[in-house]
Parts: structure tokens; C-alpha cells; sequence
């Protein structure tokens, strides 16, 4: 065996070229590249105006908080990502078994408290999205469909996240 968390192979030289072809790093590019576009989308048209009116308002719904949890479980989740992303880089030299122990307890920890928060993300949005008014949306149609989508996406590569944790 591998020891206790692979701490009987710990060191060895990094090589890049295998580091990115394993599958969990792999699917935390992914997650990162999903949270991305979600928080971006709805920071970039994710709020309008009326012409009469300069107040800028979510587009899903006019609701605030649609706006808010998307642009929150997207930048928490990008950050995690490179978080988990220089673990995963490091993890290969740590000896200590209660260390990889407390990493791999927290990656799976966060994954799937994330897998979790992305499905209700892609819920509220999707319920919000069905209850905005056309005259509402201008020009953010895309964006809130690409967030929605991507919100979606993110359910599975998170999941899939918390399966290479566990």
C-alpha cells in the first residue's frame, strides 16, 4: 500500500506534465473555469438600468440576493479552486500523515458543501430567471443564461471534486 493518505510515496521531483494529467487536478481547472464564468457574467451583465430610471437592478427578477449568491459561490469557488489547486501541487511532498489527513478531509469537506451550494445556485437562478419580466432584459439575456448553464455544469464538476476527494 500506499501508506496512511499516500504518505509512503511523499516526495520524489514534481513533474508537471502528470501533475496537470491527473484527473482531480483536471477537474479543478474545470470548477475554476466554471466559477469563473458565473461570477463574470453576472458582474458583467448580470445588472441593468431602465433608460428613465439610472438605478442599476439585478436582471433575474430584480432580486438582489440572485445577483449576490451567484457572484459569492462563484468567487468563493475560483478561490478554493487555486487554493485546492496549490495543495494538490504541494500535497505530494507532505510526509505528515495528520496533515494530508486534515487536506483531504477539507477538500472533501468544501466539495461537497459546494456540490450542495452550486444546486440551489442553479435553482434560485433558474427560478428567478423564469419569473423576470421581458421588458427587464436588454442586453444581459446571454449572460444570465451562461451563469444559469454554467451554475449547472458546476453541480457535476464539483461532484465529481468531491468523488476524487472521497
Amino acid at each position: 500500500g500506499g501508506g496512511a493518505y499516500g504518505a509512503a510515496k511523499a516526495g520524489g521531483a514534481f513533474d508537471l506534465v502528470r501533475f496537470v494529467q491527473q484527473p482531480q487536478v483536471l477537474s479543478r481547472i474545470v470548477s475554476a473555469v466554471f466559477a469563473l464564468i458565473v461570477f463574470a457574467c453576472l458582474v458583467g451583465d448580470g445588472y441593468t438600468s431602465r433608460a428613465e430610471d439610472p438605478r442599476l437592478f439585478c436582471i433575474f427578477n430584480r432580486n438582489e440576493d440572485a445577483c449576490r449568491y451567484g457572484i459569492g459561490i462563484g468567487v468563493l469557488a475560483f478561490l478554493a479552486c487555486i487554493f485546492f489547486f496549490m495543495v494538490d501541487v504541494y500535497f505530494p511532498q507532505i510526509s505528515n500523515t495528520t496533515d494530508r489527513k486534515y487536506l483531504v478531509l477539507a477538500d472533501l469537506g468544501f466539495s461537497g458543501l459546494w456540490t450542495f451550494l452550486w444546486f440551489i445556485g442553479f435553482c434560485f437562478l433558474t427560478n428567478q430567471w423564469s419569473w423576470t419580466q421581458a421588458e427587464d432584459v436588454y442586453i444581459g439575456a446571454d449572460s444570465a443564461r451562461a451563469a444559469i448553464t454554467f451554475s449547472f455544469f458546476s453541480i457535476f464538476s464539483w461532484g465529481l471534486l468531491l468523488t476524487f476527494a472521497y
